[in-house]
């Protein structure tokens, strides 16, 4: 009977200890992964596990396709997040305007809802006007010259100015130099553009210009172009190659102007709400993530513009390159948006870009 007693015993000693390891959710082995929601997200770590406690997940949205170059180099650029901080960080890209127009994400951003995005410049102008400077038609001459100014201390200083509204910049992607394709006549001068119906950015300093050209500039989201060339509601559209192909605009636009009358820059950006809630060392791992990535983009979009070219020109679309002198009528035809604009983004700024070494 005794021995019977002290097995009973010894089993009760053990079932208690078995049970009391559930209780409060700090053990050491972590592996349930039930617990995670009562402060695991705090620092990234799970307390030794090589797992995190809880993951933190970045929704990106973008209205390119996947084939775009800004959205390979995302999907890149989560395989680093992933990497660098250990799973903590999982980001999910969803492309072709899934989310929403450049518009409602940038809104989304703002409200939380929304982790991450890459999009123009122009578009963050609605809230911060100064970034209207790097809209301004023929401010970059070439890609080197871009590069220079955004990733120095001037680009710097611009994305500085976002947590004010609710964002995080962490650099500059490029969606390249905008061209002019339409469905009525070719174009080479500015009086070829006259009273064409040109699909814009959601910009105001968008629409100056192409008023300045003697167009008919309509405002509309990407996610609605195609429709709107094949129904003739515009007659042409303003893109990078990149763009013009993965689209298929040439579907329905037969001639393409070289003009290059705006270097269109990407920032990638991160919604302030979420990146608050990010470690000092997830916040790093994402920035080295985002450097790293736009490297790539930048080399698969340089690609991209000579492969879409060659594409287009082998779909029959009629493409036209300008001569310097035909390029500086569009030059001279459009220097009246430097005045107009020039207070809105501060003269100082402006004749700082003009004259960066």
């Amino acid at each position: 009977m005794k021995k019977i007693l002290v097995v009973l015993l010894a089993l009760m000693i053990v079932l208690a200890g078995c049970g009391g390891g559930n209780s409060g959710g700090s053990g050491t082995s972590g592996t349930s992964g039930t617990s995670g929601s009562s402060g695991g997200n705090s620092g990234g770590s799970d307390g030794g596990s090589s797992q995190p406690a809880q993951v933190k997940t970045m929704k990106i949205g973008v209205v390119m396709p996947k084939e775009r170059s800004i959205t390979q180099a995302l999907f890149q650029f989560a395989d680093m997040v992933a990497e660098k901080t250990n799973g903590s960080v999982k980001v999910e890209i969803f492309p072709d305007g899934v989310l929403g127009g450049d518009r409602d994400v940038l809104e989304g951003l703002q409200l939380g809802t929304i982790e991450g995005t890459s999009l123009s410049t122009g578009l963050i102008a609605s809230h911060i006007p100064e970034f209207n400077v790097f809209d301004l038609p023929f401010l970059f001459e070439n890609e080197e010259r871009a590069y220079a100014v955004l990733d120095g201390p001037i680009g710097q200083e611009m994305l500085d100015k976002l947590p004010d509204v609710g964002l995080i910049g962490l650099n500059y992607w490029e969606n390249g130099f905008r061209h002019l394709t339409n469905s009525v006549r070719p174009v080479r001068t500015p009086e070829d553009v006259k009273g064409l119906k040109i699909r814009t950015l959601e910009n105001q300093l968008h629409v100056d210009a192409w008023k300045a050209l003697g167009a008919l500039p309509t405002p509309m989201s990407y996610n609605e172009l195609y429709t709107a060339l094949q129904q003739k509601v515009v007659d042409g559209q303003e893109n990078p190659p990149g763009n013009i192909t993965t689209a298929k605009f040439y579907e329905v636009q037969d001639h393409l102007t070289l003009t290059g009358h705006i270097y269109n820059a990407n920032p990638l950006l991160i919604s302030k709400i979420f990146w608050d809630k990010l470690t000092p060392e997830e916040q790093q791992a994402i920035r080295e993530a985002a450097d790293a990535a736009r490297d790539i983009q930048r080399e698969l979009n340089a690609k991209e513009n000579e492969d879409s070219l060659k594409f287009l020109r082998e779909q029959g679309m009629n493409i036209i390159e300008l001569t310097s002198e035909e390029k500086q009528a569009f030059q001279k035809a459009l220097a009246p948006i430097y005045d107009q604009y020039g207070p809105t983004v501060g003269a100082d700024l402006l004749d700082r870009i003009l004259n960066y070494q």
